[in-house]
């Protein structure tokens, strides 16, 4: 099927679909009939307003009440391939009424291995009414496999033709079906295309910039997978090879990673480090708005001649400090780059904090070693089929694209620095910084650990953001963000290299008593 040609239609092939048609608008239900190449329409179900999509997950929110919308289930590409195994495009799309749709088009991205279809209600990062109850058309995509065992299943990656639909195909595709399904549907296509995802989503939105630069209008890409492979090897092998250096040892010899801090060495850290850099943003309040700022040294917490309170050993310091650097082979070169320090690294629960390792990580054990041959591990840890790495958008920019980055400082699965590093990358190959800014930002995300969580405000609406951008020409210097976790509270997120700064006055937890520098 050619994607790039779905994907890409043009207004007069809209009109002709309409004339085709006589004028005549479609019921849902008819869809379940609509012929297209490749594409098998498996389900049509008109949905009353007031649905309620369960919690994805414990602990997360349920999602609705929906607003009335008609629901499409299909598959594309279907064949047989490894082992005899089905393989297909799985997807869905949710069109609201006639008279509720904005005219606008919202891809949601995925997250792990994917491997099922999400309900297609764009509530990601959309503030607080989902991108559906706002009017959006909306799809949602399982990138070409089932999971059998979980979202990190990866099994399906002995296909080859499924790994590069996961890896860059799916997406496009399932957004050219979309749009001819949205456009036969409303007799007129969308005005507008976005898509908004995060970790693997955030990935593919990345993807989607470089290798389809006019597929969608804006993307919001956040705490992007970027590199997968050497992520995995920092976080499975790099910091506990480090952390084990400075561990107990069981009967057997064996390092104890998750009894290499105390509560009370966590507690130790994480008050210096706040003492350190929580104020420099105008204001202690336990979140730190300027972590490129943060000079905070571990080494201050170094046990004195005589002292065994209140302090950390030389081997714990230097384990956390070699942990937090990132890799680097053994010509010195950065493999990866490091973490920072910042509030949501002592958490624990949920996804634990990078100083509060257990036994298991989110594959299995962690190494036991005590030394790591960085060059030998880092030499099949890259995958280009995957990785986001193109930095010339100049086709996706020049077509009045925009593309908004963010990331939790506290991420401990992927590096908001590698985040970062690329964005800031972009300006070589796009015309310089100001330049980028004129169609791509970034916001750091102070205590929010990956996609969300921690002691952090990780409740913003990125998405209107970015259509404010694409069809209003309103660049976000900042957005307001709230959170579970600071209850009442509120803050701008700022552009990078901009910064929240306490002004003196005003309320302390209000937003509007903040400035961006």
């Amino acid at each position: 099927m050619n994607y790039e040609k779905l994907a890409i239609l043009t207004p007069a092939f809209f009109c002709a679909v309409a004339i085709a048609q006589g004028q005549q608008l479609n019921g849902c239900a008819e869809l379940r009939g609509l012929q297209i190449s490749g594409v098998e329409i498996t389900k049509t179900e008109l949905i009353a307003s007031g649905k309620t999509i369960p919690p994805a997950y414990p602990g997360a929110p349920s999602i609705g009440p929906l607003p009335a919308h008609c629901r499409v289930d299909g598959v594309m590409n279907r064949r047989k391939g490894v082992d005899g195994q089905e393989f297909g495009i799985g997807f869905a799309i949710a069109l609201p009424d006639r008279q509720a749709w904005n005219g606008d088009f919202m891809m949601q991205g995925g997250g792990g291995g994917n491997g099922f279809v999400a309900y297609p209600s764009g509530a990601s990062y959309a503030g607080d009414q989902p991108a559906l109850s706002r009017g959006f058309a909306v799809a949602s995509t399982d990138t070409g496999h089932q999971a059998k065992t979980g979202a990190f299943d990866f099994s399906f990656m002995r296909d080859q033709q499924a790994y590069l639909d996961f890896a860059f195909l799916a997406n496009a595709e399932v957004a050219g079906i979309a749009k001819q399904i949205i456009a036969h549907y409303y007799a007129k296509p969308a005005a507008y295309s976005y898509f908004v995802g995060c970790s693997t989503g955030g990935r593919e939105g990345m993807i989607l910039s470089q290798r389809y630069p006019t597929v969608f209008n804006g993307i919001v890409a956040g705490d992007p997978a970027m590199r997968t492979g050497l992520s995995n090897l920092t976080i499975g092998q790099w910091i506990p090879v480090a952390y084990n250096q400075a561990s107990p040892r069981d009967a057997s010899g064996t390092p104890q990673i998750d009894k290499f801090l105390t509560d009370a060495d966590r507690k130790l850290f994480m008050d210096a480090l706040l003492k350190r850099c929580d104020a420099k943003d105008g204001l202690a309040d336990g979140m730190i708005f300027d972590p490129l700022g943060c000079d905070f040294d571990p080494a201050v917490l170094a046990c004195k001649a005589g002292q065994d309170a209140g302090c950390m050993t030389a081997g714990k310091i230097a384990a956390i400090k070699k942990a937090f650097a990132g890799p680097k082979n053994a010509y010195g070169t950065q493999v990866y780059p490091g973490f920072l320090y910042d509030s949501g690294i002592t958490m624990k629960g949920g996804v634990p904090g990078l100083l509060a390792f257990g036994r298991n990580g989110l594959f299995g054990p962690y190494s036991t070693a005590t030394e790591l041959d960085v060059d030998k591990a880092a030499l099949h840890a890259s995958d280009p089929l995957v990785e986001p790495a193109s930095t010339n958008l100049s086709t996706f920019s020049l077509n009045g694209g925009k593309l908004i980055f963010f990331h939790g400082d506290s991420d401990p699965w992927f590096s908001a620095l590698d985040t970062l590093e690329y964005y800031k990358s972009l300006a070589a190959a796009n015309g310089g910084s100001d330049r980028v800014a004129q169609w791509s930002r970034i916001f750091l995300v102070p205590g929010m650990a990956h996609c969300g969580g921690g002691p952090s405000l990780d409740h913003f609406d990125m998405l209107s953001a970015v259509v404010e951008w694409v069809e209003k020409g309103s660049a976000p210097d900042f957005i307001f963000a709230t959170g579970q976790a600071f209850p009442g509270r509120s803050r701008p997120l700022c552009a990078y290299p901009a910064y929240a700064q306490f002004t003196g006055s005003g309320d302390s937890q209000d937003a509007h008593s903040f400035r961006c520098q």
